[in-house]
């Protein structure tokens, strides 16, 4: 997994974690930021935070053909610089239930589109270039599944970091989040007569609001808000680290930038960049295989992007803030952490050859269950308070953790000429995802709207299936634009990708928009018929799809070549 990698994926993986952090941070406690600061229900939320996510993942569609034009490098660059300015805007408190704040915010969140644009698939990109060197090329998905490692280290970090932010500008008050105050303080502000309610839970939770509610319900909303900035600060902090290790780590991927005002001189510039020369034909082919799988990925996105919308709905409204047992050990990042180093030293004791490196596996696996039995000891049983953005961390967690088992899986079922192919991972993905829904549906039957408290281990479950999809479809998906991209049209492919995954992510809208006007089991079993329908619809086109893989060219045909010897 690590062996016969060139030292440029490491610095563009590292810049990577870097903005994703940054990101993450920000999109963990965005739909909560746009219902406690501006008072916006499901409904209305759901579409900013959707066309938001459609416009990050359409902008590449423009940054690749930008990039196409002039330079991936310097996309990049411009990019980071860019998601910087609007960053820093979202991090200055404004008024809260302003319009102008509201133009503000957008303006911000059109800076970050357009930034995301310039550098997220471009950098992609670069990191598919590494892998034109016929030395590398047997790496290539080896290397997409690190770099999507990469990212998920970064936004594994990034709801501890939000949540603690918030926290630290609530107990600056002597405040603490309540996931029904928000709503509460908004609604008492608009007129509604829930005094008595908004006054129970207030006092419930430990706080004091005096003799005038309208006060508290500004402070409150203020005070949450301003924590949410604090989180939003934090990103700009991400960019600069990551602007660093970009730069700094240059010399390791000089050899793949190439001006496109000049043309590529030397040998190894031109088989870095130019790739094999295709007929009309292949390229026509290659293009309408990619179109294929774009339309399938669009529903992927549409349902695996619900974790900031319907399943943070989900988890503020209908799940217990509360976890016992080994449950509670997971909302400690340093805990999850813990066991995924754990994953990777077990997997090192039975690939070593060498006797140091078996002892310092034992070492480490020992260290790491001591670890997990002192955060098990230290957390309160049960552990209360837990805040809805927390549940996002299983996610990345989950993807860190099962990325050698994915790689070590697959190579071993390439080594017997068994693997599936790209398209058919992106197909069974698809059937995985279903089954993360059915998981929900089963677990919401008994719930009536939207007021119940059922068990954290539903949600922390369906992340995990939900995961199960994810590293089948999504770096293996990149994996295939990088592969079959036509060589002189990989910045729009790569951003058709995206494009594709943004009109997947505008569609996270439907579901937030039946959210409380249908029975919530029936929200989910709508994404369950839809992940079945695209399953069946890729299925269906696969021997299309395939031999537009069998037709790339003999350096790129056997991608996980050596993955089974080379998996930690």
């Amino acid at each position: 997994m690590f062996k016969n990698q060139p030292a440029g994926l490491y610095v563009l993986a590292l810049a990577n974690t870097g903005e994703r952090f940054g990101y993450y941070t920000m999109l963990a406690i965005f739909l909560l930021f746009l219902q406690a600061k501006f008072g916006l229900d499901s409904t209305v939320s759901g579409q900013i935070y959707a066309g938001f996510l459609a416009l990050v993942y359409f902008m590449p569609l423009i940054g690749g053909w930008v990039a196409d034009k002039w330079s991936f490098s310097k996309c990049v660059v411009t990019g980071l610089f860019v998601m910087f300015i609007g960053y820093l805007i979202m991090a200055i408190p404004t008024d809260i239930r302003s319009t102008s704040s509201l133009v503000i915010l957008f303006c911000a969140l059109l800076l970050i589109a357009c930034g995301t644009g310039l550098f997220k698939g471009n950098l992609q990109v670069m990191v598919g270039d590494l892998y034109n060197e016929a030395r590398y090329s047997g790496q290539r998905d080896a290397a997409f599944s690190l770099f999507y490692m990469a990212i998920n280290i970064g936004s594994m970090f990034a709801p501890m970091a939000a949540t603690a932010m918030c926290n630290l500008a609530l107990k600056s008050q002597g405040l603490t989040y309540v996931s029904s105050l928000p709503t509460l303080c908004n609604a008492y502000l608009d007129g509604a007569e829930n005094g008595a309610d908004l006054s129970a839970t207030i006092a419930e939770n430990g706080m004091t609001a005096g003799s005038d509610l309208t006060a508290f319900a500004n402070d409150y909303i203020t005070t949450l808000s301003t924590g949410y900035s604090y989180a939003f600060a934090i990103a700009c902090g991400s960019l600069i680290v990551s602007f660093l290790i970009y730069f700094l780590g240059r010399r390791t991927y000089a050899h793949i930038l190439v001006d496109k005002k000049q043309p590529a001189t030397g040998a190894k510039s031109t088989a870095a960049t130019a790739g094999p020369e295709l007929t009309p034909a292949q390229t026509k082919q290659r293009v309408v295989a990619l179109l294929l799988v774009f339309a399938v990925v669009i529903f992927f996105w549409m349902v695996f992007h619900q974790n900031g919308a319907t399943l943070t709905e989900f988890a503020k409204s209908c799940t217990s803030p509360e976890a016992g047992g080994w449950t509670r050990i997971g909302f400690n990042v340093w805990a999850l952490l813990s066991i995924a180093v754990g994953v990777y030293a077990l997997f090192n004791l039975f690939q070593s050859k060498g006797t140091v490196s078996r002892v310092v596996s034992v070492v480490i696996l020992a260290l790491v269950a001591w670890a997990v039995w002192y955060f098990y000891s230290v957390t309160p049983d049960p552990l209360t308070g837990i805040q809805p953005q927390e549940y996002q961390q299983f996610n990345p967690f989950y993807v860190v953790a099962l990325t050698p088992v994915s790689l070590a899986f697959f190579g071993w079922l390439a080594k017997r000429n068994a693997e599936p192919s790209a398209p058919r991972k992106i197909g069974y993905g698809m059937i995985m995802a279903a089954i993360a829904y059915v998981l929900m549906l089963i677990g919401s039957l008994g719930i009536v709207g939207t007021n119940a408290s059922v068990s954290p281990n539903w949600l922390i479950s369906t992340y995990l299936l939900l995961t199960f999809a994810e590293l089948l479809l999504s770096p293996m998906g990149i994996s295939f634009v990088s592969k079959v991209a036509p060589p002189k049209l990989k910045g729009s492919m790569m951003g058709g990708w995206f494009a594709a995954t943004a009109i997947g992510n505008y569609l996270v809208s439907i579901p937030m928009i039946l959210w409380g006007k249908i029975p919530t089991y029936m929200v989910w079993g709508i994404l369950v018929v839809i992940c079945l329908i695209s399953a069946a619809f890729i299925f269906s086109i696969m021997k299309k799809l395939e031999a537009a893989t069998s037709d790339s060219t003999p350096t790129e045909a056997d991608p996980l070549e050596n993955v089974e010897d080379d998996a930690i």
